[in-house]
């Protein structure tokens, strides 16, 4: 009889919710993959824009750190002003910025355009998550955020390919502005199903909106990712490190505000009692080092691929298909009880897959040299991939198992930001790390090499006398080409004897080049490995058990 009274005074499920469903997946599939593509076509972008290789690694940094601040606020905004209104905003934004980025016609519209994007994507995803658990009953939500698992892994599949096909078949002659263009008709379709199936909420108490708090984290944020991104071209200037210095200090300063703010019986951006829950702070340490690791890595690996090895967009994204299959191979085992029978464990392992994936990788590329081919990268890759749908999968309720209930929502919020926080970071670290080892990994393979210099020379007609210089030119040339920030300018170092190539000496720079893109990958795969150890022990600072729902 209570059960009966219980269904008769529940309110009617809203009638279109399957179809508004649809169109929050659509959105969500839109930012997996505006996420991904970039780092496939980003080296086709830098050659057509002519930019230096700063602006393939801001193409993800600046989309992520926008997406990381605007994520602070973006559901509250919602609670504020409408999840309706607010998810038509983004959509609607997020689908003019691509527009933008596809007609971007220099490096820097290319980026404004790009964190456009991440804030009016921030603004836009929280919104259709909030409106799920709104729309479905308890038991249609499982259903529904259960269906999420195959889509997004679908799309993370689909998505290199997906950028690298698009690049290499240069449809209407767009080239790479294809990967932009294609969100037209998603974004239109989210924006008018919005219009026509969404349907609004009324929140009966709407948060304060924490204006200054989100700028000082914003402000915080770029004074830390700037110089880390910019340090290397700049040649590390003084005001660098004072920028680095500001960050940490304003990152302070937010910190205080966010309690005076608690105090004062108004909203916080993120709640100041979680910093002092032991769960919480490894969580953002965890996801801070995980992510930017996880992201920073594919980068480099896109280095390797496309300007190391010289493969086209297509074949680049076909190369990463294994780790994209193994992480959802990861997902689906994760889903099948191990969650909630392995807890901490679960991630951990994930962990130690992931390291062995990451040593077999480096050390496949060291054994393989100039005889690499994409066959032989699979088992590493597959593993690395495993791994981190294997860790992924319990993160996030691993680390709100340690916060209270009334915590949780502030406590999301921030784990959902940091782990954008942490691409970008790992952008901007694993991708300048590489091009500052690079130019002495080639020097060093040149001055390994002699014998085959001469050799090479002694084919170009070189005399023995002159081959000295000639070789020291060379040297010289390749050091400066592969550190110059621009590689489409010809350093002076390139001209005269350096510069003066034959055939045999053209093929020899190319091998040397090759062979210290693979040295320079090798040493920064070696740093991934050291952050994934650095994962696992911070692992420990988290609860044992995951939180059930």
């Amino acid at each position: 009889m209570e059960a009966v009274l219980e269904k008769a005074a529940a309110p009617p499920l809203y009638r279109y919710r399957w179809i508004g469903f649809a169109v929050i997946l659509a959105v969500e599939v839109m930012d997996l993959l505006d996420a991904l593509v970039t780092n496939i076509a980003g080296p086709v972008i830098r050659d057509e824009l002519s930019g230096s290789y700063s602006l393939i690694q801001w193409l993800g940094a600046a989309y992520t750190l926008a997406m990381s601040i605007g994520l602070l606020t973006g559901g509250r905004l919602g609670d504020i002003f409408g999840r309706r209104r607010m998810f038509l905003i983004g959509a609607t934004g997020f689908t003019l910025a691509s527009l933008a980025c596809g007609i971007a016609q220099s490096p820097g519209q290319l980026i404004v355009a790009r964190a456009v994007q991440g804030l009016f994507g921030a603004v836009m995803l929280p919104q259709g998550l909030g409106m799920i658990r709104q729309m479905f009953s308890p038991a249609e939500q499982a259903k529904a955020f259960g269906a999420f698992g195959p889509v997004m892994g679908l799309s993370s599949v689909a998505g290199p390919i997906l950028a690298g096909w698009l690049v290499t078949a240069d449809y209407f002659g767009a080239g790479w502005r294809m990967i932009f263009f294609i969100n037209l008709p998603l974004g239109l379709f989210a924006v008018l199903g919005a219009i026509k199936f969404l349907p609004e909420f009324s929140n009966e108490r709407p948060p304060r909106l924490d204006v200054l708090g989100v700028l000082l984290a914003a402000v915080g944020a770029f004074l830390l990712l700037y110089p880390l991104v910019q340090g290397r071209e700049l040649d590390w200037p003084v005001w660098v490190f004072v920028m680095l210095a500001a960050g940490l200090i304003v990152f302070g300063l937010f910190s205080r505000y966010e309690s005076r703010r608690e105090k004062n019986g108004l909203d916080p951006l993120v709640t100041p009692s979680l910093f002092r829950k032991r769960a919480f702070t490894g969580g953002l340490a965890v996801g801070l080092v995980f992510f930017g690791g996880m992201i920073g890595t594919g980068l480099v690996f896109t280095f390797y691929l496309q300007i190391g090895l010289g493969y086209s967009p297509l074949k680049a994204g076909l190369t990463t298909l294994p780790q994209a299959i193994g992480t959802v191979v990861g997902f689906v085992a994760a889903g099948m009880g191990l969650v909630e029978k392995l807890g901490r464990r679960l991630l951990m392992l994930g962990v130690v897959v992931m390291m062995a994936g990451t040593v077999g990788f480096g050390t496949t590329i060291w054994l393989a040299g100039a005889d690499i081919t994409p066959y032989l990268l699979i088992p590493g890759l597959f593993l690395v991939g495993a791994g981190m749908g294997l860790a992924m999968a319990p993160f996030f309720n691993i680390v709100l198992a340690g916060v209270d209930d009334a915590e949780t929502g502030s406590a999301s919020g921030a784990l959902t930001s940091v782990q954008q926080l942490g691409g970008a970071f790992g952008i901007a670290v694993l991708g300048t790390l590489f091009f500052a080892l690079l130019p002495g990994q080639v020097t060093a393979h040149v001055d390994q090499s002699q014998a085959s210099l001469r050799t090479a020379l002694t084919a170009a007609g070189v005399p023995s006398d002159t081959q000295a210089a000639v070789a020291s030119g060379l040297r010289d040339c390749l050091r400066d080409r592969t550190a110059a920030d621009d590689p489409s300018v010809v350093p002076p170092s390139c001209d005269g004897a350096g510069g003066a190539q034959s055939p045999e000496i053209a093929a020899y720079a190319q091998e040397q080049v090759r062979a210290g893109f693979q040295s320079a990958t090798i040493r920064t795969t070696g740093v991934t490995l050291a952050l994934l150890v650095l994962v696992f022990g911070l692992a420990f600072l988290l609860p044992k058990r995951a939180r059930p729902e």
